[in-house]
């Protein structure tokens, strides 16, 4: 059994760093490295196609024909590495490697050597992270929004954002049975919907937060400063969807990849050949 590495792309034709995918895929065999192409509009696809060569084993494409955002491609990736059954564990890191293949594999070790944990997510908070690099302006609206998140959470967590997460396979239908209702705060999402099915008292003993030795921010970041400043209003439509618009239900269902382009109004999603 493997684990599932899942990266959302969105116009990475030439960020993204192909020599040190090409090293990790040549070098790793204990990982299915899972791309997810969310409808870019330069050559991303090609690119993919061209790392999937390397060992088509270990890599797969899928190639989501119109851009849905961050959730809708984290979510086409964990269905698909769900439904193939040879995936323990499955996680996501960003195509930029901010979080790099080190710390997400410290993250999977935590996992593996704690059995009573299910899902375990990097930290960038300076308290417990004391190598990061970050934008001192995204880092005072960062720490605007965790008070926020907390405070709707009603968990002491410290990073909620960090795009290094890494789960058990079977919580798969409790984090992507539905659509998100944000394509960027699905996090805060996720942590809502492992809250319900755990409650409230058992979820810190299902979740770890760790630090990151390592995290650098990058300057073309697809989430610019003003999407930062419209953070607030969308966490509060969060709340109120999942405390007062949404019946809550520990009832979970199967899914596909048809079901992953028909709940986001996607054209189907295709695994690259």
């Amino acid at each position: 059994m493997k684990t599932g590495i899942i990266i959302p792309c969105y116009n990475e034709e030439k960020r993204l760093n192909t020599a040190a995918f090409s090293h990790f895929i040549n070098q790793e065999n204990e990982y299915h490295v899972c791309f997810v192409n969310d409808g870019s509009k330069d050559n991303t696809i090609q690119v993919l196609k061209q790392l999937q060569k390397v060992n088509p084993h270990k890599v797969s494409v899928i190639d989501i024909k119109k851009n849905a955002g961050k959730a809708a491609a984290v979510s086409a990736g964990a269905r698909y590495l769900y439904n193939r059954g040879d995936i323990q564990y499955i996680g996501f890191i960003d195509a930029d490697l901010s979080t790099d293949f080190k710390d997400f594999g410290d993250l999977v070790q935590t996992l593996k050597m704690n059995r009573s944990l299910s899902f375990v997510f990097g930290s960038r908070a300076k308290d417990v992270s004391t190598t990061i690099e970050k934008n001192i302006i995204r880092a005072f609206i960062s720490k605007v929004i965790n008070i926020l998140i907390v405070t709707i959470l009603g968990l002491s967590i410290k990073d909620t954002q960090c795009g290094a997460k890494v789960f058990n396979s079977n919580l798969v239908p409790v984090l992507f049975d539905n659509n998100f209702i944000s394509k960027w705060l699905f996090d805060v999402e996720m942590f809502i919907k492992m809250k319900e099915y755990f409650g409230k008292k058992e979820i810190m003993n299902k979740i770890h937060e760790q630090p990151l030795k390592k995290w650098i921010h990058m300057d073309d970041s697809k989430l610019g400063i003003k999407d930062s400043l419209e953070i607030p209003y969308r966490l509060i439509s969060i709340w109120l969807n999942y405390t007062i618009l949404q019946p809550k239900t520990n009832s979970y269902t199967e899914f596909s990849l048809e079901h992953t382009a028909k709940i986001y109004e996607t054209p189907m999603v295709t695994i690259a050949a």
